[in-house]
């Protein structure tokens, strides 16, 4: 079944000292666009995470994120307490304040905080890693439940060019009679004699240039591919779309062969199904 390419899907682990939350939203796009946003402690798995994504979502625009929430009582930040008295100092020599109201001023100026860096732990990665895999798996949950829709739809779309293709057949059988009657009268108007045999051979000739025979056949082969296409285990979206130009085609070469006002409608009607399939189909995968 065909998948979306819309998705999202959010996925959290505790850990002993952090809450870890990992965030995947996905857009259509044609093809395969990473956003990948790490804290700096795990970056060196910035490549491992873009493989398992690429594998996994195939295609489309993908923002990944990763949020890191401290929820022990260590942390990563230490007041600088040299820095701190050094400015202290260098403001009482320039003005009288209060010592609370030095240290106010202090706190609020440069590197006053440390921060140390947080090692590396493979163990925490292990967890994350399988969050991640969390993520993912909502996300293709998503994909697939928007795929459903969109699949009914199409379906429900290529139905009604189907009846619809079904009343241009109907009407074909009056286009050509009143073809033939309109040639008839002009002729039947002329004052010289029309030869029988050549007459006959003209009106062939023209109706033949108006037949639609092989695009009725071509258009209802078209429309039975992309049904059957939906239901393919794997979602294609470029097929899917390359089977609609060749329905399109179908549809405006019987609009510019009809000459008939009733014909034209219906093909207008075809034509505003197959615009609403292609809008769609943007969004599958």
């Amino acid at each position: 079944m065909i998948q979306s390419m819309t998705g999202y899907g959010k996925a959290v682990t505790e850990l002993s000292q952090k809450k870890v939350t990992v965030e995947i939203k996905t857009l259509n796009s044609k093809n395969l666009d990473l956003n990948v946003r790490v804290p700096s402690m795990y970056r060196e798995k910035e490549l491992e995470i873009r493989s398992k994504l690429s594998q996994q979502l195939f295609r489309g625009k993908v923002d990944f994120s990763i949020y890191i929430e401290s929820t022990g009582s260590e942390t990563t930040s230490t007041i600088n307490q040299e820095v701190v008295n050094s400015y202290i100092d260098q403001l009482r020599s320039i003005t009288e304040v209060a010592s609370e109201s030095l240290l106010e001023i202090a706190m609020r100026l440069p590197d006053v905080l440390k921060t140390n860096r947080e090692e590396f732990d493979e163990t925490e990665w292990t967890e994350i890693e399988k969050t991640i895999d969390e993520a993912i798996d909502e996300v293709l949950v998503y994909r697939a439940d928007e795929g459903a829709v969109l699949a009914h739809d199409f379906t429900t779309r290529i139905k009604n060019i189907q009846k619809l293709s079904a009343e241009v057949v109907d009407l074909d059988i009056q286009r050509l009679a009143q073809v033939r009657e309109r040639i008839e009268k002009a002729v039947s108007d002329l004052v010289q004699n029309v030869d029988e045999n050549r007459f006959e051979q003209e009106l062939i000739y023209y109706l033949e240039k108006l037949d639609i025979t092989e695009e009725k056949v071509r258009l209802k082969n078209h429309l039975d591919y992309f049904l059957q296409a939906l239901l393919s285990e794997e979602s294609n979206g470029k097929k899917l779309g390359f089977i609609c130009q060749e329905i399109g085609r179908e549809i405006n070469t019987t609009g510019s062969k009809s000459n008939f006002a009733p014909m034209q409608k219906v093909v207008v009607q075809m034509k505003d199904e197959l615009e609403k399939i292609k809008e769609q189909l943007l969004n599958v995968l």
